[in-house]
């Protein structure tokens, strides 16, 4: 058996899709759970999509004798190296494919000199293994949870606290110095991509303080929310309120820290429900969270 990493290319951009979809359907419906890409390989292509767009991300495909057997996601940044989401094909389970891509992704944060970060699943028992014996830490739990927005609208009764708006390509600069205050990390040029929302499907809103200094903001994809960050759990309420209020007739996914517990208890109040748990990871320094953090998947929030 002749295994290669190799740099992604555009050739491998169908390929990929498939890869995804069906090495992630298996392990949901292998553990009980449903599809994530209950749609096929069309749904899964939007990672190749964003990833080729922003500066800075790139993958990485694992061949076994001249055959895909996974693929995997990353972005190089001003503060860090960033792991996206890592696929082997269930064929190749068991024969180290994630271990070798990972390895290659460890090479490039050592030369760096950077940490590396990730999101991953509490609920993939191997996933979680793979990370921490290659020397991640988790250092934040997030509670995944989902609401189903109805036709006619939504939390008609609750009213925040916090005044929103939408936010504007100047703010992308503002928005990557409050993420460095929150969490420590830097993904600046993410911002200006979202806001001017060259794919068609990002929505970005924001909050200020009486002295107009931007306190929050929210990141809103095809189906998630994310990423955002705020100084407190009423900017993150606002924020996740404003969100959902264009997403009628959707279900949405979206993380919440599990320490936020007035966060945590307003979207059961609203009819959230969790579907899921994962860990915030990270291979080397972190600094300490200092607000609320709602990463996603796409593109990878570590």
């Amino acid at each position: 058996m002749t295994k290669e990493i190799r740099a992604m290319e555009a050739r491998d951009r169908r390929e990929v899709a498939d890869l995804i979809c069906v090495s992630t359907n298996y392990w949901y419906e292998a553990h009980g759970l449903g599809r994530i890409f209950a749609d096929g390989p069309e749904s899964a292509d939007i990672f190749y999509q964003v990833y080729d767009a922003l500066a800075g991300s790139a993958g990485l495909v694992a061949e076994v004798d001249g055959r895909l057997a996974g693929s995997c996601f990353y972005h190089e940044r001003p503060t860090h190296v960033a792991l996206g989401i890592m696929n082997a094909h269930p064929n190749f389970f068991g024969h180290g494919i994630a271990r070798s891509l990972l390895r290659h992704i460890v090479d490039i944060a050592e030369r760096s000199a950077k940490p590396l970060r990730l999101v991953s699943s509490a609920l993939n028992i191997d996933s979680f293994s793979l990370y921490t014996r290659a020397g991640f830490v988790p250092r934040r739990i997030y509670q995944d949870v989902v609401i189903e927005v109805p036709e006619e609208g939504w939390a008609q009764g609750w009213m925040p606290t916090v005044d929103t708006r939408p936010a504007r390509v100047e703010d992308a600069a503002l928005m990557a110095l409050l993420e460095r205050k929150i969490s420590g990390v830097d993904r600046g040029g993410d911002y200006r991509h979202f806001i001017e929302n060259a794919e068609g499907f990002w929505r970005v809103c924001a909050c200020e303080n009486d002295a107009g200094e931007l306190t929050g903001f929210l990141v809103a994809g095809r189906d998630m929310l994310g990423p955002g960050v705020a100084e407190s759990e009423a900017q993150a309420a606002a924020l996740v309120h404003e969100q959902l209020r264009h997403r009628r007739g959707r279900a949405t996914v979206f993380l919440v820290p599990a320490e936020c517990a007035s966060l945590v208890r307003q979207v059961y109040d609203w009819g959230g429900r969790n579907c899921e748990l994962h860990f915030a990871q990270v291979r080397g320094a972190c600094a300490p969270f200092a607000g609320v953090t709602m990463p996603s998947f796409m593109p990878e929030t570590g």
